[in-house]
C-alpha cells in the first residue's frame, strides 16, 4: 500500500521532561493532512499512552507513523525489557510502573487498555527480556 507520509520519533527510556512531545506532534501532523474529528482523537490517545509506556517501561524505542490513503498506523518498538506477562498487562489497572512514574501521575494500568480500545487494529508482540512492538491502525473511512 502506498504511503503518502511516514516520519519516526525516538522515545527515551525515563525521559519525562519530553514525553507526550511525539504525540503531540503526531496530533499536529495529522491535522495538517485534513484527518479529523474522531480518527484524530483516537490516535491522539492512542498515541500518547504508547509513547508514555516507551517513557515508563522500555529501555528506550521509538514510534513510527505512518499515512496510508484509507489509515493511519502508529508502531512502537523498543530494546526491551518485554512484557512478562502480557494477559495481565492488558487488564485495567494493572501496572508496572516504578515509584518515579507513579509519582508524577502516571502508571494507572490505562495505556495498553486505551491503546486498543482506540484503534481499530492492535497487535502486541513481546518477548520478555528483548522487547515490545505494538502495531495499531485507524481507518479514515
Amino acid at each position: 500500500m502506498e504511503e503518502l507520509f511516514s516520519t519516526t520519533y525516538p522515545v527515551a527510556q525515563a525521559d519525562y521532561v519530553t514525553a507526550g512531545k511525539a504525540s503531540a506532534d503526531i496530533k499536529r501532523r495529522l491535522k495538517q493532512l485534513g484527518v479529523g474529528g474522531d480518527v484524530l482523537r483516537r490516535v491522539a490517545v492512542a498515541s500518547y499512552e504508547v509513547e508514555l509506556n516507551l517513557v515508563i517501561h522500555s529501555l528506550g524505542g521509538e514510534l513510527t507513523l505512518t499515512v496510508f490513503p484509507d489509515a493511519v498506523q502508529l508502531v512502537s518498538a523498543d530494546v526491551g525489557p518485554g512484557i512478562r506477562d502480557l494477559a495481565m498487562a492488558m487488564r485495567e489497572g494493572y501496572s508496572t510502573a516504578n515509584e518515579e512514574a507513579r509519582s508524577l501521575g502516571f502508571g494507572a494500568g490505562m495505556g495498553l487498555p486505551n491503546m486498543k480500545r482506540n484503534a481499530d487494529e492492535f497487535d502486541i508482540q513481546s518477548e520478555y527480556g528483548k522487547g515490545t512492538t505494538i502495531t495499531m491502525r485507524f481507518r479514515l473511512s
